[in-house]
């Protein structure tokens, strides 16, 4: 379990191009000698980092992970501290871009969209290859007279600035490799469920090429076309209708929408708690092996707790 700003894991070999990692986060300003805590049984190390920006932040190291790191710290060239993201170095990515086992088997798991979206940008961003926009289409549904009353007052710029669980954002930034999630079930028989994880082989301007990487067709190859989606999310009070490819980037995807699948390698970014019954428990369960979880925890500058809040409605039990 972490206390990193954001989810980054460190990486053993510190003798690298920085070009070749994802970032750096900042430079150690000070460093204690690793402590051993009896109630847990393992070891910790606590020290502090500061960005570009000389802001500090107080991070927490244990077990295994101190050795690789504290014999960075003791050298005398002191170098920046390099991170390197859940899905590992760059390169090592690239090499194994075709290698359908090893995206299926990892993800990061997040509780909001937005946070998703995030982890998600950032990904992109640091791939090669060129990066293809596409932008949906969005109408208000005018099957009642409020329809037809809102389809005045909200404007287009309005439309595509919704976001919301179970449509795709307005603006898609997608290259050659990326891995995706479908959002709908377009053809069960042929393993296009929702949730089905996909891996873009080409990008056309009116269909996608992909690779399904889960499920009975894994390895299959299909084309992806635009739909006309309509949001069910409660929290939109009218009915607009996006007319987009049905897919989100999966680097990160949200607790919910991981339900239902196995994964080797998860880590869990809690940059707020889960907030709903049973969410983290879901999230933890998706992991085949404790050794493939990594969690980060990211409290408040002044907060040094080490635990998160697990939310459990004990009134649903009572009637069991």
């Amino acid at each position: 379990m972490y206390r990193f700003r954001d989810l980054w894991e460190i990486a053993n070999d510190i003798n690298v191009d920085n070009n070749q990692l994802l970032d750096v986060i900042g430079r150690v300003v000070s460093y204690q000698k690793p402590t051993f805590v009896a109630k847990c049984s393992t070891r910790r190390m606590d020290f502090t980092i500061a960005n570009t920006e000389n802001k500090k932040l107080g991070c927490s190291l244990w077990g295994d992970y101190i050795d690789p790191v504290l014999s960075i710290f003791e050298k005398e060239d002191s170098k920046p501290l390099i991170i390197c993201i859940q899905f590992g170095k760059i390169t090592r990515y690239r090499e194994r871009i075709d290698d359908p086992k090893y995206l299926q088997d990892r993800a990061i798991l997040a509780p909001t969209l937005d946070v998703v979206d995030a982890v998600n940008d950032y990904m992109i961003s640091k791939m090669s290859g060129d990066c293809y926009k596409y932008y949906s289409s969005n109408t208000v549904c005018r099957s009642d007279s409020a329809g037809d009353m809102l389809g005045d007052v909200h404007t287009s710029e309005f439309l595509n600035s919704i976001k919301c669980s179970g449509v795709p954002n307005h603006e898609l930034n997608l290259k050659v490799g990326t891995p995706v999630m479908l959002l709908r079930n377009t053809d069960s028989s042929n393993g296009l469920c929702n949730s089905t994880r996909l891996l873009i082989t080409r990008l056309g301007s009116y269909v996608l090429e992909c690779k399904i990487l889960t499920g009975h067709s894994a390895g299959e190859k299909v084309l992806i076309p635009r739909l006309s989606l309509t949001p069910s999310d409660v929290r939109v009070p009218f009915k607009f209708q996006r007319r987009q490819f049905p897919v989100m980037i999966s680097y990160a995807m949200t607790i919910n929408k991981s339900q239902g699948q196995s994964l080797a390698n998860v880590g869990l970014y809690l940059k707020k708690p889960v907030f709903s019954h049973g969410q983290l428990y879901v999230a933890v369960s998706r992991v085949t092996n404790p050794t493939g979880l990594k969690i980060l925890l990211c409290p408040d500058e002044d907060d040094e707790t080490n635990s998160t809040v697990n939310v459990v409605y004990k009134e649903i039990f009572q009637n069991l």
